[in-house]
């Protein structure tokens, strides 16, 4: 992970310093001040030099990274913040012939807000958890399914529950059993790259009960993809997975379906592989995902990627309903902005198009654990018979 943005690193760690150094430490501190104002500059490039070499996205103890990105997010950010602004000051004081540079003001507030953010999402926001709650609406829902209650959770992540965060995740299971709902679905990454992870929660996961039973999809940490390793190693551990999933009661669906039954009445749960693009593994497939199904049946696709809705989903089956994971909602969020908005429009929440209805979770995970503005949910949906 840190090879991928190595630059960028040692850009934010090393500018701001200079900047610093050069208006405010050069002619007023002496030698060994200035020394001791880099050093952790120079720490911080030698950490990353140390992260860049790791073969695999993250380490298998992902610990240590955590401390890394955490003194990133509490040292480095805030100066490169408070260096761009008073920067930028300094240039409107010039072209303005001003002697009040009101950037290192602002710098200096920014600074501070950025510390605010990155201690509170690393240490509080993914501790949180909301239960959310949305009714649906649809004509075609047969009769007995009216007040029908799914369970939606997604991007686990389990690797990134230890320590005292293993609580954490035994909380979001006791509160996804005490819905009582009629099916629980998972949408996928339930690990951050080996299936080893699953081992130390196993038990928690198999805990996971609901009367129509538990239902998965993989997502696109779920195939391996961010280890450095041979394919037949990669194939080996997806098959572990699915294999670990369905030792804990999950019926895993992969291009496939299951069909529930109420009297006379059905309704279709359908599980599609991920359907990604650019880096993500492209393994769904749609026809087979429904094939045996009928065009008049309700069915509820579960789908990683919410990017495959709009692409393939929508234009090619008659799904009523799709439930999907994959973006975090961006973990971050300020002032209803989210990185992910970048990348799609459906990056988290509710859409409809055409009486066809997708909603993205958050999850209640991530590689990192960091929330902020995103709080971790699960969600409750209850399916509604009428116009």
């Amino acid at each position: 992970m840190i090879a991928r943005i190595i630059i960028l690193i040692f850009l934010l760690a090393i500018l701001p310093d200079l900047y610093i150094d050069h208006h405010y430490l050069s002619r007023r501190k002496s030698w060994w001040k200035r020394l001791l104002w880099w050093l952790p500059t120079l720490f911080i490039l030698g950490a990353t030099l140390f992260f860049s070499i790791e073969r695999h996205f993250i380490p298998e103890d992902p610990t240590w990274l955590y401390v890394y990105l955490l003194v990133l997010g509490v040292v480095v950010l805030p100066k490169a913040v408070y260096a761009l602004c008073s920067s930028a000051g300094l240039l409107v004081c010039k072209l303005r012939h001003k002697r009040m540079n009101w950037g290192n003001l602002v710098g200096w507030v920014l600074a501070i807000g950025c510390i605010y953010v990155i201690l509170y999402g690393s240490f509080i926001g993914p501790r949180q958890l909301e239960v959310k709650h949305i009714e649906l609406t649809f004509s075609d829902l047969p009769k007995e399914f009216d007040g029908y209650r799914i369970l939606h959770f997604s991007d686990a992540h389990v690797g990134t529950f230890r320590g005292s965060l293993l609580n954490i995740l035994r909380r979001d299971i006791d509160s996804i059993n005490a819905q009582k709902a009629d099916a629980i679905v998972f949408t996928g990454d339930i690990q951050n790259m080996q299936p080893s992870e699953l081992y130390p929660v196993h038990d928690i996961l198999s805990s996971l009960q609901a009367p129509d039973g538990v239902f998965s999809v993989i997502g696109n940490h779920d195939y391996s993809t961010y280890i450095d390793s041979d394919p037949v190693i990669k194939a080996s551990n997806e098959r572990e997975l699915i294999s670990l999933e369905r030792q804990a009661g999950w019926n895993v669906l992969l291009n496939s379906h299951q069909v529930i039954e109420r009297g006379d009445s059905r309704i279709v749960i359908a599980g599609e592989e991920n359907d990604g693009q650019g880096p993500f593994p492209s393994k769904g497939d749609l026809k087979k995902t429904l094939a045996g199904t009928d065009s008049t049946d309700f069915v509820i696709m579960l789908q990683h990627d919410p990017s495959a809705w709009q692409r393939n989903i929508l234009p090619l089956s008659n799904a009523q309903l799709t439930l999907s994971g994959h973006t975090h909602g961006g973990q971050l969020s300020l002032f209803g902005m989210r990185p992910t908005q970048l990348v799609g429009k459906e990056d988290f929440g509710l859409f409809r198009s055409n009486g066809q209805y997708l909603y993205v979770t958050c999850g209640i995970g991530g590689v990192l654990p960091f929330r902020f503005g995103v709080t971790p949910e699960i969600v409750v949906i209850t399916l509604r018979r009428g116009e």
